[in-house]
């Protein structure tokens, strides 16, 4: 029989059913009645007749195919089924894909989304971790070491970002530990790192805490005479002092006005844990006028463009640059700052009941799982009443009265 080369495999044309044309050595193709031209090996184990895929053709060619066959066939000298081996190979390939870095880091994101973490910070996380994966994802976690790791922050060092690399290398210590707890690292070289990155310069969000220059804000606030939705929001944002996304994307829904309460449901809050905003009375004012303006919407405060989406990110920091405060000065992420600072500094109320109407995170897990418990629901219902009063004091006391003649 002549020998067969590639033009002749490639010239086979489909047929009304499968065929097979044959090679050497057990060696053939099969040509399907849809087209497809498949490499298979034929031979004989352990007394039973069986079949080894060695690829399509022309993706492996019929040298390709022929080296596979004498591979195989190798194996079967030395008693091994080449079947078996195969399977062997896949496990063995498909458990070295699961150690890599990025295979870990994306077990641990799966976990972290599971856990109810919100999507911005989900999103946050994985900017972070992308930043390792472009240097050593693809490598086995438990090959990576600290040098390794030092020379990717060094990268980003490199491009000033000082607090990116810090940040980086915590996540990327989160993922380590992660892979010590499924199996497959056995250390942490990212913790080797303290102390070796610059240390990043501290900036503190923009805020104002003197007395007079909250007033002056306060009266600044109630001179705007831009959107209405905007300007209460504005008015109620030092009132409340949550954190601005949870003010912006406030609903109507979660008000029980009758009760004096705004109920933050978890998914919205940063630590995943439904908060509690008591109402002043001022507050309750301000939220019943504003209920005529935007009571027919989801939210509190639309959005210009869309009666259906809260105002965005920057809005109201736009309008704090309108009246004159840059983001040096002032964020409204800053209020919180004067918030705490003027509460704390009044030595009424207790530094614990503080921190739960902030809604902050104890680094201390079982101080924080006590201060969560506790609540302070009553003096903070009365603290958040003198905070009231206190903007109010603040507010006046700058400014002209008139007097008649």
């Amino acid at each position: 029989m002549p020998v067969k080369n590639d033009t002749y495999f490639r010239h086979l044309k489909p047929a009304e059913k499968d065929y097979k044309r044959s090679d050497s050595g057990g060696l053939f193709m099969l040509v399907t009645k849809t087209g497809s031209k498949l490499w298979r090996y034929g031979y004989n184990f352990d007394a039973k007749q069986k079949l080894l895929a060695l690829g399509q053709y022309p993706l492996i060619s019929l040298a390709d195919a022929r080296t596979k066959r004498d591979d195989a066939k190798r194996l079967l000298a030395e008693g091994i089924d080449p079947s078996v081996e195969r399977k062997a190979e896949r496990r063995d390939a498909r458990i070295a894909r699961s150690h890599t870095f990025e295979a870990v880091a994306k077990e641990l994101m799966d976990k972290f989304e599971a856990e109810g973490d919100a999507p911005t910070t989900l999103k946050k996380k994985q900017w972070l971790l992308d930043f390792a994966n472009k240097e050593f994802g693809k490598r086995p976690i438990a090959e990576i070491k600290a040098p390794e790791i030092l020379d990717a922050l060094r990268k980003i060092e490199k491009r000033g970002r000082h607090e990116t690399a810090t940040r980086v290398r915590s996540t990327v210590g989160a993922v380590f530990r992660y892979g010590i707890a499924t199996g497959r690292a056995e250390q942490d070289p990212a913790a080797d790192l303290r102390g070796a990155l610059i240390t990043p310069t501290v900036t503190h969000r923009a805020t104002i805490v003197e007395p007079d220059a909250v007033g002056a804000l306060l009266r600044a606030i109630d001179g705007f005479e831009g959107n209405a939705a905007i300007r209460y929001a504005l008015r109620l944002a030092p009132l409340f002092f949550v954190r601005p996304g949870e003010l912006r994307k406030a609903e109507w829904a979660e008000f029980k006005l009758e009760n004096a309460e705004w109920r933050i449901p978890a998914a919205k809050m940063k630590m995943r844990r439904p908060h509690r905003v008591p109402l002043a009375h001022q507050a309750l004012s301000i939220l019943r006028e504003l209920q005529g303006i935007t009571g027919g919407s989801k939210y509190l405060f639309p959005s210009v463009r869309s009666w259906h989406r809260p105002i965005s990110d920057n809005t109201l920091n736009a309008v704090l640059r309108r009246l004159g405060y840059d983001k040096t000065e002032l964020t409204v992420h800053g209020l919180r700052s004067t918030a705490s600072v003027l509460l704390n500094e009044s030595g009424k109320w207790h530094a614990d009941a503080i921190e739960r109407q902030l809604a902050h995170q104890e680094q201390n897990e079982v101080r924080g799982a006590y201060i969560h418990a506790a609540e302070f629901w009553d003096e903070r219902v009365r603290m958040m009443c003198w905070w009231a009063d206190e903007l109010d004091r603040l507010r006046d006391h700058g400014r002209v009265v008139k007097i008649r003649a």
